[in-house]
């Protein structure tokens, strides 16, 4: 896909050496012998210091899209995400691996944000996580010359699109970062772009040029079923007595969480509910229950899933119509992300 018609054997060369050292930081630290579709060539566009767009879809394999460069080379990959609970995740996750990651996010406070800003401009640190309210303040700007940043990703791309379906204006501004950091490749991933919205992300970014690498959508593991019935809770109720596994249910409203949830526990069905009326420790608690398997299901809103990765899910039942197509998609696509058989109803 890079520098096909390059005829110079020292850039050649060059790939080479990208190529084989990103293969063996692949098997060294994630433990897989080879990429998946697509992820190669993202990866050797970003290495070329190209702009680059990825549509991947959910459980794809996004992260290791700017997480495989960013440790080629010197310096730290900043990660401009919407989701406290995925940035968190995220950090675990590469900390497990012996990789220096730290994430700036809402409820830190003037102190613990320019500890972090500190350690990560002056430590062997590769990965810094934002929220994009957060580029926006003071402090952040005057400590970004020190951070020596190498790669920009953002996660959610479809975010900065107005066009999008979860818009999100400080995203608009993530595009001012390229004054203090020229010639920084930004690659922009995302699960769910419509073409209009994949050209409004490669506008409101100031792409250099256009580079888009799309993989087909289809989930072969996922078996999608629709349902006319007299009675929701009792078809729910027989599929999660029939489909064992870990489960989500989405509703349109937080009263109707409660009620399914409430219901599914009087059958005898190990279930919580979540909504994003709930603090933010009870949120957190149902959240960690659910992803270590406390809670067999989830009865939720759409304020549920988003940035959490968990492999095992089996089934996912939508109560109620989600608000469009690439809703759908996202949280349809939540179930069987370990390429097992999984029910989307």
């Amino acid at each position: 896909m890079i520098n096909q018609h390059d005829s110079t054997s020292s850039l050649s060369a060059e790939h080479a050496d990208f190529r084989q050292m990103a293969l063996s930081l692949l098997k060294q630290f994630w433990g897989y012998p080879g990429f998946r579709p697509l992820q190669e060539e993202i990866i050797q566009s970003v290495l070329s210091g190209k702009d680059t767009l990825a549509l991947l879809p959910t459980g794809g394999g996004k992260s290791i899209c700017y997480q495989v460069p960013a440790l080629c080379k010197e310096g730290l990959c900043l990660v401009i995400s919407p989701l406290i609970a995925l940035m968190k995740d995220q950090v675990e996750q590469l900390r497990k691996k012996n990789i220096t990651a730290f994430a700036i996010y809402s409820g830190l406070n003037r102190k613990e944000v320019i500890n972090t800003l500190k350690v990560a401009a002056e430590s062997n640190c590769k990965f810094l996580y934002i929220s994009p309210e957060r580029l926006e303040t003071s402090l952040f700007k005057e400590y970004l010359p020190g951070l020596g940043v190498n790669l920009i990703a953002v996660d959610e791309a479809h975010c900065i699109s107005q066009w999008g379906y979860d818009f999100r204006p400080p995203y608009m501004r993530i595009a001012s970062l390229r004054e203090e950091l020229p010639g920084i490749p930004i690659l922009a991933l995302t699960a769910s772009a419509t073409p209009a919205v994949q050209e409004d992300i490669i506008s409101k970014l100031a792409f250099r040029q256009k580079n888009v690498f799309r993989q087909s959508f289809e989930r072969p593991n996922l078996s999608y079923s629709v349902f006319k019935v007299d009675s929701k809770i009792n078809k729910i109720l027989t599929i999660l007595q029939n489909v064992p596994g870990s489960s989500l249910v989405y509703c349109k409203t937080r009263k109707r969480t409660k009620e399914i949830s409430d219901l599914l526990a009087m059958h005898g069905i190990n279930a919580d509910y979540y909504h994003a009326g709930l603090t933010h420790e009870e949120r957190n608690s149902k959240q960690e229950a659910w992803i270590s398997n406390g809670i067999r299901t989830m009865v939720c809103t759409n304020a549920f899933g988003m940035g959490i990765d968990k492999p095992d899910v089996r089934i996912v039942i939508h109560a109620d119509l989600p608000d469009c197509l690439e809703n759908y998609y996202q949280e349809a696509g939540r179930a069987g992300r370990d390429g097992k058989k999984s029910y989307a109803v």
